[in-house]
């Protein structure tokens, strides 16, 4: 593998006289790197990595937004349709519990059917989210495929080339996020810890040795887990340009990524920032507008109300922080992958000389002579 050399370095720089930014065209022989799409086909500054992912928004948004509009407004309404279901199911159950007073506790007749419900609910929910988030993960990187190269790309093509990878990229996802297991259960155990201690009253050293011990095992372990994370996180992307098995898309998002650890994690950072606050503005004014609605519902209700009448009372309040959150999803969602496919195809031009393959995928003519594949063998696969 070639190393990284810099913005000035790189096998793909040598293509156009040397540096790919490093002076006027015609100076010194220097030609600018042809750029058929989002990108110029060089090693990438982060300008071109951000300006690249906002570009492909803008001209691809049909794709990107359309998918995204539909897999997450499917799925909330798949969720609504089960959550009516199951209310209409448990109603009576849930009517006698709320309706309890303080001294008297719920029967068995009662609590397992309302377990039931929202265990099913639960499980239903994580299948639905693992599927539309496999689903998304598998479409952009191959919507980013196509915008690279400046070419066209319908909906109905991003959907079943996204639906052909959806299992392999769930699998990719599932296998990254266990590295962040082990600190976040670590969190987990120390928030329950001292919420038991809080309720209970008991500030024995039992409550206080576990949440001392979850705090610094957390603290301990999440730097690896950052680690590894930004090692493998290229994964979901290698499955769909490269379309490698789980595992192996792992290992190869490794090696893609050594040597340029601190980068890629800096950008990620960056990314993922940005689309939180754009998220949140976003929400914002959804989360305003909504309060109208439910203020106006709840004073209209009883003084002793019953479940249904608040949830209806509240309806127009929770549709519009779900409508907010669905669009901040989209955001929030879109734009960090779009980056992390762009730092993909980042490395493989500055380790792999990927550029002159894309260069003639794209049918853009050789700007100079291009040395020699850097990791012998053929030409790298696009």
């Amino acid at each position: 593998m070639a190393q990284d050399a810099g913005w000035g370095g790189g096998a793909y720089g040598g293509a156009y006289g040397g540096s790919p930014y490093g002076g006027p065209p015609g100076w010194g022989g220097w030609v600018p790197p042809p750029k058929p799409g989002v990108i110029p086909l060089a090693p990438l500054r982060l300008g071109d990595v951000l300006g690249g992912a906002f570009s492909t928004m803008g001209r691809y948004w049909k794709q990107l937004f359309g998918m995204a509009a539909v897999l997450y407004g499917g799925a909330a309404l798949l969720m609504a349709t089960a959550v009516a279901v199951a209310y209409s199911a448990v109603s009576g159950h849930l009517e006698r519990v709320v309706s309890l007073d303080y001294d008297e506790s719920a029967s068995s007749a009662d609590i397992v059917p309302l377990v039931t419900a929202g265990s099913a609910l639960a499980l239903l929910g994580i299948v639905i989210m693992a599927i539309v988030s496999g689903l998304m993960y598998a479409a952009v990187p191959t919507v980013l495929q196509e915008a690279v190269l400046g070419r066209p790309i319908a909906f109905a093509a991003v959907w079943r080339r996204a639906w052909s990878r959806v299992v392999p990229v769930i699998g990719a996802l599932i296998l990254t996020a266990l590295f962040a297991v082990v600190p976040v259960l670590l969190l987990m155990a120390a928030f329950v810890a001292m919420i038991v201690s809080l309720v209970t009253m008991d500030s024995g050293s039992g409550a206080g040795v576990a949440v001392s011990l979850g705090v610094v095992g957390a603290l301990i372990t999440g730097p690896l887990a950052v680690w590894l994370w930004i090692k493998v996180c290229l994964a979901p992307a290698v499955v769909v340009f490269e379309r490698q098995r789980p595992v192996a898309a792992l290992r190869r998002s490794s090696q893609l990524v050594r040597g340029d650890w601190w980068r890629i994690f800096g950008i990620t950072l960056l990314a993922g920032l940005m689309a939180a606050v754009a998220g949140y503005v976003i929400q914002m004014p959804f989360s305003i507008l909504g309060l109208f609605p439910g203020m106006i519902g709840t004073a209209s209700l009883d003084e002793d109300p019953s479940a249904a009448a608040v949830m209806v009372a509240m309806s127009g309040y929770l549709i519009a922080t779900l409508l907010g959150q669905m669009v901040s999803q989209i955001i929030s969602t879109t734009f960090p992958q779009l980056v992390t496919g762009l730092l993909y195809v980042d490395r493989r031009i500055r380790t792999e000389d990927l550029g002159p393959v894309l260069a003639e995928a794209a049918g853009v003519p050789a700007q100079g002579p291009y040395p020699p594949p850097p990791y012998g063998g053929g030409a790298p696969r696009w």
